[in-house]
């Protein structure tokens, strides 16, 4: 894998480890030779990570929009800083720069982000693993509610079971590293994409 775009949160979280987490991810990353692809942030978890990535020589692109850099929670010291017009831009980039996708805690715009690139796997436009770095139980409510969607009826089983999952840094990219694409769904054909 070249560059993993990781979805995470701008507030550092009521719990250290998901700063710890975050910090160990990059570290992880940047020791193999992957690319951090973020929203290009100082602060919260999504500082810790590139953090993390910059203490191990990583390479660190930052993809921000002009208001954001503006406020000016951007990081100064990253490898990379690219600025988009807004935030469809910036998730647009983000994925154009990676070939994998990984949340850590957030909120709102994490998960947002996150749901954006899994909707996207599911109707084939990309054949990304897409991980989740569940630190201390963080998601567990989420995918039970994952799991109801695909017992309702409303997800197919497939499409849940290819969302990768751990409490481990080293053992979810190992996931990653191992991912074998879902099929493009029959009823797509690259007119329609």
């Amino acid at each position: 894998m070249k560059g993993i775009v990781v979805f995470c949160g701008s507030s550092a979280g009521a719990d250290p480890k998901f700063a710890q987490d975050a910090h160990e991810l990059g570290a992880a990353m940047a020791k193999q030779g992957i690319d951090l692809v973020y929203g290009g942030a100082k602060i919260g978890i999504m500082g810790k990570v590139a953090q993390g990535a910059l203490e191990n020589g990583g390479k660190v692109i930052g993809v921000i929009p002009e208001f954001l850099k503006r406020k000016e929670v951007y990081h100064d010291g990253l490898s990379d800083l690219i600025i988009t017009q807004n935030m469809h831009d910036r998730k647009l980039r983000m994925h154009e720069l990676s070939d994998g996708i990984i949340m850590l805690p957030g909120g709102f715009g994490t998960l947002e982000e996150f749901f954006e690139m899994l909707t996207w796997a599911q109707l084939g436009l990309h054949p990304y693993p897409i991980a989740v770095l569940n630190t201390n139980g963080f998601y567990d409510e989420l995918l039970q509610m994952l799991a109801k969607m695909v017992e309702k009826g409303f997800v197919k089983a497939e499409n849940l079971n290819a969302i990768l999952v751990d409490t481990n840094v080293d053992a979810l990219l190992d996931k990653m590293k191992a991912f074998q694409p879902l099929p493009r769904p029959q009823w797509m054909t690259k007119e329609q994409i």
